[in-house]
């Protein structure tokens, strides 16, 4: 079950579909069992790279029970949702199907600090027992939450046992809140976003690992070996080796579309289909990912890095 404690990578899993649209339950078997093979210590779906709002409520059930009954690693579900009643049901199928916990992100109408702690309380009665995940990424929502509103939520819902930390710029975020639980505050686990790009100076200021989607997952479990084993250059040149990639993927309204590009070209999932409405890639913009992915592959090579290519 997940708690305060909860370190590692979770990486955050893409929905696969077949190109007409439906979802490829084969490609979700591959892509769970090579997640794990490439490092990670859980999963998450359903997420916003899990293009969960496009998926009907039968498909979200099935997907959470497929991943769930192949993963060998705790698996996080987002549940998150319009109103209370559909979050509810959908959380209570996660778990019951053997979730590790939930993430709830903030809907985007809520603008004040009154607000938001307010949601995340009636968040807490609705999920009951279930731990959950509170997913901070203002770029999407469009909702800001400071340090202290973090702290009050944390301090008032004994099952928020994990901030999704998503924030850009958000290091001082990190750094405010570990000194608070420095302090006496309830240290819940941090896990970051963004695409890994911020990777190594969140661990630096406090974060127990990555929660993310980055078309080569081991990027990750790679620094992350490095930077707790005590060796920060090695960490820092295995990070350096996949920047160019990380960058590339960090396009707005692009990102996606790159990741699923990427898992097909290893032969995680079969197609790279988004489903509608979504965007494709040109073929001025695959070629530049393959020559990104080939100068990456050479320059891990010289690392003694193995790679996927």
């Amino acid at each position: 079950m997940l708690d305060e404690t909860t370190r590692g990578i979770f990486t955050i899993a893409a929905t696969p579909f077949l190109p007409d649209g439906e979802v490829d339950f084969a490609s979700i078997d591959r892509m769970v069992d090579a997640y794990i093979e490439k490092g990670a210590n859980g999963l998450t779906i359903l997420g916003m790279m899990g293009e969960a709002g496009k998926l009907t409520a039968a498909e979200s059930v099935a997907i959470v029970q497929r991943v769930i009954s192949r993963s060998a690693v705790p698996v996080i579900v987002g549940v998150s949702a319009g109103g209370f009643a559909a979050m509810t049901e959908l959380s209570n199928q996660a778990m019951n199907a053997g979730a590790a916990g939930v993430m709830v992100a903030p809907t985007p109408s809520l603008r004040t600090d009154a607000q938001i702690i307010s949601y995340y309380h009636n968040t807490a009665e609705a999920l009951g027992e279930a731990p959950f995940v509170l997913q901070d990424f203002p770029l999407v929502t469009g909702v800001q939450i400071s340090p202290s509103v973090i702290l009050k939520i944390v301090e008032d819902c004994p099952t928020c046992v994990m901030l999704k930390h998503e924030d850009w710029p958000g290091l001082e975020k990190i750094t405010a809140l570990r000194k608070a639980s420095d302090a006496g505050s309830r240290r819940i686990s941090i896990l970051c976003g963004n695409g890994g790009m911020y990777l190594l100076e969140e661990l630096l200021r406090g974060a127990d690992g990555a929660m993310t989607g980055f078309g080569y997952p081991e990027m990750m479990a790679q620094v992350l070996k490095a930077f707790s084993s005590g060796d920060l250059e090695r960490a820092r040149d295995i990070f350096d080796a996949y920047m160019p990639m990380i960058r590339y993927e960090a396009q707005p309204g692009l990102g996606l579309a790159i990741r699923k590009y990427t898992l097909a070209k290893q032969g995680i999932i079969a197609h790279s289909t988004i489903r509608k409405p979504g965007v494709g890639l040109t073929l001025e913009t695959v070629e530049e990912i393959d020559a990104l992915a080939s100068r990456q592959a050479k320059r891990l090579k010289t690392l003694g890095v193995q790679t996927s290519d």
